[in-house]
């Protein structure tokens, strides 16, 4: 019973990182896109058309119960909610031993964390008009798009081991990670262009961290394994 736990907690990230590897890169390139085109005034003014489309399409489609659900959404987003989960997933991988989880969540959770607050400084984005929510800061990227799809898909990749049961809560984690990035532009508290590069990178952040600490972590136990 102690190995067959012993091997639980050391179960690997991934089990096909090259697909992971694959699905990050597009996740960049649809996020770093975003991030590009915004920094480029002829294609930042096509951007922003798209942007007041969907917000006077907001606007226009209010509904109390919609906006009721997107104010939970809004707090399950908040530090108040992400901040102890971070913290309280980490102390759990670290008192179960999990060295490889560990590694993978504190770099998940630290490169997702760094797509938010500086880069909304370095782009200083003036946030949408007639908020439904309480707001503050810059807006692109959107923190609630971005920390949504890093943390749902970290906790996927920690908590479950792969196959098929990872599988179907993986489309879970990216459905919620939709479904919050969306709430965000119908509570009129950020442009579509902020929550699909923060929805994008979060995503892409998750998958590589995997992807890297997984590597290494298999490249030490065959340098460990290797005849001297």
């Amino acid at each position: 019973m102690a190995g067959e736990t012993r091997r639980l907690d050391d179960r690997p990230l991934l089990h096909d990182h090259p697909i992971a590897f694959r699905l990050s890169l597009l996740l960049w390139i649809l996020g770093g896109a975003v991030y590009v085109a915004l920094a480029v005034p002829v294609s930042s003014s096509s951007i922003q058309s798209i942007d007041d489309w969907f917000h006077e399409l907001a606007i226009r489609w209010e509904n109390g119960l919609v906006v009721a659900i997107a104010k939970v959404l809004d707090f399950v987003g908040s530090t108040w909610v992400t901040a102890p989960i971070i913290v309280a997933v980490g102390l759990f991988l670290l008192l179960r031993r999990r060295r490889e989880a560990l590694w993978f969540w504190i770099a998940a959770m630290t490169a997702s964390q760094l797509l938010i607050g500086p880069v909304k400084e370095l782009y200083e984005r003036a946030r949408p008009s007639l908020p439904l929510v309480e707001t503050s800061g810059f807006s692109f990227p959107s923190g609630h798009a971005t920390a949504g799809a890093a943390i749902a898909i970290s906790l996927v990749i920690v908590l479950v081991p792969a196959g098929p049961r990872r599988r179907n809560l993986e489309m879970l984690a990216a459905a919620f990670a939709v479904v919050m990035a969306m709430s965000r532009v119908y509570l009129r508290a950020h442009w579509l262009s902020d929550v699909v590069a923060g929805a994008a990178l979060g995503a892409a952040v998750a998958i590589a961290a995997a992807v890297l600490i997984h590597t290494i972590d298999e490249r030490r136990s065959a340098n460990r394994s290797a005849p001297a």
